[in-house]
């Protein structure tokens, strides 16, 4: 077993190590917080990072719920026959909509790190954890591979933890805010200050301290969720640097690659926004100047098939037909016309088919079409489309 031992140093680290790492995600976050966005995405994206990082934070700590069991945890009002672990995400989403509120100029101090705590772990472990309460004498902790013991209950837990929090007020402020998040996350995880709950809170705030870096609002990245994903090297980065005396160059150099992936994760799926915003308006501006009331009508359908797509991106033929199939039964052969529509809207280049290994057929949405069609293209097109038949592209 590994005991714990104060460091040398609060935040040491080799910086020319750290330093590909700390400019990779210092450009990733910038590149990030320059993307455009509709402020109507923000919600959206935001709920899912939210999610992501409540079911990370919870599901390292070893919590075990299905998608739907971790739905009704982050309802506002839960049933009261939640689970531990259903209890465990339902005050860590609490928590993390309390942290977004919170004022830039509030300090990370003692008195902040204990109400995270408190909240974290109220309704959930507070049956054998004293909310906000730092580990009495003869309280210690076990924790993590190989075994660690953290920092003595009683006097010396209330020193060390004095002795970091005068640390982050301190020697931190002459570091980037990226290396002090990542700095305190390890140390508290590292001491365990508490009886319970230690990485929930370590988690939380590392995610306060990433928002006064930039990450905010639609911004917001789940580290956890990339801890998770990376689970036996998280765990593993954290225990080397404890062997190594407390230098933190190995859960610098995992934590900021960390940091790049989810911000370009992120940053993905706001462009995928973007693509989907002018897909639209490139489909309703070209497919409803059709001239003709018959080419107008046919329009209508593939604009809803169109407007399927860009919610599901891709879907097989079997569901496409069940979700658009209302729109064709009052015609005299609806199987016909449907896969005329599939066919001309594959002579626009808009759609596209392909077969998956277990011979499904797949019809995927293509965004890059906006950027390809012309005006003069459409219509072109338009006048060329082939007659109904089958495509031996379709079922």
């Amino acid at each position: 077993m590994i005991k714990y031992e104060f460091p040398p140093s609060w935040v040491y680290y080799d910086i020319p190590s750290v330093f590909a790492a700390l400019v990779e995600a210092r450009a990733s976050v910038l590149s990030l917080t320059g993307v455009p966005y509709q402020r109507s995405w923000v919600e959206e994206i935001q709920a899912i990072q939210l999610k992501r990082e409540v079911a990370g934070t919870s599901r390292i700590e070893g919590a075990d719920f299905t998608e739907r069991e971790l739905e009704v945890a982050l309802q506002e009002t839960p049933d009261e026959s939640l689970t531990r672990s259903q209890r465990q995400a339902h005050a860590a989403v609490k928590t993390y909509q309390w942290i977004t509120q919170l004022p830039d100029d509030r300090p990370i101090d003692a008195h902040l790190i204990k109400q995270v705590h408190r909240m974290i772990v109220t309704g959930a472990d507070d049956d054998h954890c004293s909310p906000g309460e730092l580990r009495q004498r003869d309280q210690n902790v076990i924790f993590g591979m190989p075994r660690h013991r953290g920092v003595e209950g009683g006097t010396e837990c209330e020193h060390a933890f004095d002795q970091l929090m005068k640390a982050v007020q301190g020697p931190y402020q002459e570091h980037d805010l990226l290396i002090q998040a990542l700095a305190l996350h390890y140390h508290f995880a590292a001491m365990h200050p508490f009886l319970d709950g230690n990485g929930r809170t370590a988690r939380a705030v590392e995610a306060l301290m990433l928002q006064r870096a930039g990450l905010r609002d639609a911004l917001f990245i789940a580290m956890s969720n990339y801890y998770y994903d990376e689970k036996n090297a998280y765990l593993a980065a954290l225990a080397e640097v404890r062997q190594k005396n407390h230098d933190l160059t190995p859960f610098l150099i995992f934590g900021l690659k960390g940091m790049a992936v989810q911000c370009k994760r992120l940053s993905k799926e706001i462009h995928t926004n973007v693509s989907k915003a002018l897909f639209r308006n490139v489909m309703y501006d070209l497919f409803t100047r059709l001239e003709s009331k018959k080419k107008r009508v046919i329009a209508e359908r593939q604009i809803e098939i169109l407007k399927l797509l860009l919610r599901e991106d891709s879907v097989t033929f079997e569901q496409l037909v069940q979700a658009v199939i209302h729109r064709y039964r009052p015609l005299q052969n609806p199987g016909k016309a449907l896969t005329r529509d599939l066919v001309q809207l594959l002579h626009l280049n808009a759609i596209s088919v392909r077969q998956d290994d277990k011979e499904t057929r797949w019809i995927d949405l293509r965004l890059e079409w906006p950027t390809e069609i012309t005006e003069t293209d459409f219509f072109e097109r338009v006048k060329s489309f082939p007659k109904a038949k089958t495509s031996s592209l379709l079922p």
